[in-house]
């Protein structure tokens, strides 16, 4: 590899997670010469079309943008060779890069993926890492190849997951992380001092898509797991139950201290999971399939979010039970 002190750089990315990251490059040594990102699509009740953050971006840049609709065709690939980059960023891109694309660039496409490879390879890192329980996340530059998040790794950052967490707070300070490490790599990588490592093959595990049917709460789930998807889903899908068939939204809720939860249900008392058993101005306490959860924001449909002191002023909730999914 010969050292250069600057690299022609193209960027492919789409939501705001990649803009940290297109930001980080444009401020660096290199030269940003084309962005793509996903075709523009109408969204909305009046179907109004939007632009992507990184379209939004890299015209505010004056960065030229490329929106093929695939890259599975001989002209996009052809379009990247035209381009005569060192090397391709992609973040969050949406599209499947080509055999033909991934060889385009003089030094390869080099990937942000918001988990620590080989765990969470795939769509939904943040998520999984939160529904499973996981103390700590990162972000891995990756080399790109044809299989699924499995290319050689050239950094990483990792952070500890804090128990407030949610998708959308890690979401922002792993894109952040992400920006600062890629433009680390790309100067290694023009320096020619970037090491490639193969991923180890063991702990290999897979983010699948979330699928809006993993927000309903399953009040029968201990109430660990159930303040899981709680932060797992917010802020999209957003985690959601039932009261009196209204759906009810979840923003925001804590465990209660098994000590606490054995002074509010009497003994020999049967309460049935999504029991509201006390409702004060601190918060919502639903009894789990084990252990009782506070809920502390949420929001019926067609209403904004509301603190619990605000919601139950409005819609009292003794001897109330919110619906399993």
């Amino acid at each position: 590899m010969t050292p250069q002190s600057s690299l022609r750089l193209g960027f492919a990315g789409t939501p705001e997670f990649a803009v940290p990251a297109l930001d980080a490059l444009v401020r660096g040594a290199h030269t940003v010469q084309a962005v793509f990102t996903k075709a523009d699509r109408p969204s909305g009740r009046g179907r109004t079309v939007h632009l992507s953050p990184v379209k939004t971006r890299a015209l505010e840049l004056g960065i030229e943008v490329h929106q093929p609709g695939s890259f599975k065709t001989p002209e996009a690939a052809e379009t990247l060779r035209a381009l005569r980059l060192d090397a391709l960023v992609v973040v969050a891109y949406g599209l499947i890069l080509s055999k033909d694309a991934l060889a385009a660039p003089r030094l390869g496409c080099f990937n942000i993926h918001a988990s620590l490879l080989p765990r969470w390879r795939g769509a939904a890192p943040i998520q999984r890492a939160l529904l499973a329980g996981d103390r700590t996340t990162g972000v891995t530059i990756m080399r790109m190849e044809e299989g699924l998040d499995s290319g050689p790794l050239l950094g990483a950052r990792t952070i500890a997951i804090a128990p407030q967490d949610t998708a959308g707070s890690l979401h922002d300070r792993l894109a952040v992380q992400g920006g600062e490490l890629i433009g680390e790599i790309m100067d290694e990588l023009a320096a020619g001092r970037a090491r490639q490592v193969p991923q180890p093959q063991s702990g290999v595990t897979y983010a699948a898509k979330i699928s809006k049917a993993e927000a309903l709460i399953d009040w029968r789930e201990d109430a660990v797991q159930v303040l899981r998807r709680i932060r797992a889903f917010n802020p999209v899908p957003v985690a959601e139950t039932r009261l009196n068939a209204l759906q009810v939204r979840i923003w925001e809720a804590e465990l209660v201290p098994s000590d606490a939860a054995e002074t509010q249900v009497l003994p020999g008392t049967e309460v049935l999971p999504g029991t509201v058993v006390r409702a004060t101005s601190g918060g919502i306490d639903v009894a789990c399939g084990e252990g009782l959860l506070r809920v502390i924001r949420l929001q019926l449909a067609g209403r904004k979010p509301l603190a619990a002191h605000e919601f139950i002023q409005a819609q009292p909730l003794k001897g109330a039970r919110f619906a399993n999914s």
